[in-house]
């Protein structure tokens, strides 16, 4: 399998400290897990907001918070997300948000690391996401951009997320382990 890289980065900020709010359209909110133990599932949420304050100069003062509606779950098949609204996950009908506010920020060069609360059908836990700086931009709207690639992985169970089927032979039909996968692109407040 090749590996192809993108185009070089740009960067039309030497400090990328403000406000910005996440631009929907251009950021993708991703997941993925095991289907029957052979297959990764890819799924991501299309309806989202979110803000975040870089403080470049003393990170642990950045902040980020996001909400995510969880009908608007996406895997590109129809009865698949269905189950997934439905109470044997998300419940979106009680549970119809998705919020993570964070609560620690550290940077080391290009890197972050964003901890915070993640809260799926009212429950919460903290998670840690680390994410790269890729680069600023100011696009042909007048819009100065940051963009963050982070990812992680969460066990589903932990929030409540347990449904699940027993193989014939072994193994269960959805993974516990769900990898998380952000591409960020944010838009400077004016």
């Amino acid at each position: 399998m090749t590996n192809i890289d993108f185009d070089p980065a740009t960067a039309v900020l030497e400090d990328i400290a403000g406000d910005y709010t996440i631009d929907p359209a251009h950021t993708r909110l991703g997941f993925s897990a095991r289907h029957a133990m052979v297959a990764t599932v890819r799924g991501q949420f299309t309806d989202f907001t979110g803000t975040a304050h870089v403080d470049t100069a003393n990170p642990a003062d950045s902040k980020v918070e996001l909400s995510i509606v969880a009908n608007s779950i996406n895997t590109g098949q129809q009865q698949r997300d269905d189950h997934l609204r439905s109470g044997d996950f998300f419940e979106s009908e009680q549970y119809p948000n998705i919020t993570f506010t964070s609560t620690d920020v550290t940077r080391d060069g290009d890197d972050w690391t964003i901890t915070g609360d993640l809260t799926i059908k009212g429950v919460t836990h903290s998670i840690s996401v680390p994410f790269e700086y890729t680069g600023s931009a100011q696009d042909p709207f007048g819009n100065t951009r940051i963009g963050f690639e982070g990812a992680a992985t969460l066990n589903r169970k932990d929030w409540g997320l347990s449904w699940n089927a027993a193989l014939e032979t072994g193994g269960v039909l959805v993974s516990d382990k769900i990898k998380l996968q952000f591409d960020v692109s944010a838009i400077k407040n004016a």
